[in-house]
């Protein structure tokens, strides 16, 4: 099966928009870019991980620790 195509900037508005809208969630101008941000990281760590295919007998990691990311780095990533 082949891989969809990374989330444009445009699509992660899109979705980021109809997400909130559904869950009824207010979303601040302020935090606006922040969120799209995360967002369009979380993605792109998706398609990542997306992209190697996991067999029947591969375990999941034991544990998942979260990393904080500068304002900078997040946006040299998507870049």
């Amino acid at each position: 099966m082949p891989m969809p195509a990374p989330m444009t900037p445009t699509e992660i508005e899109n979705y980021v928009d109809a997400a909130a809208a559904a869950l009824k969630l207010p979303l601040s101008v302020e935090h606006r870019p922040g969120v799209l941000n995360y967002f369009g990281l979380a993605s792109s760590l998706a398609d990542l991980v997306a992209a190697h295919p996991m067999g029947i007998t591969d375990d999941p990691a034991e544990s998942f620790e979260p990393i904080s990311l500068s304002r900078d780095a997040v946006t040299k990533r998507l870049a």
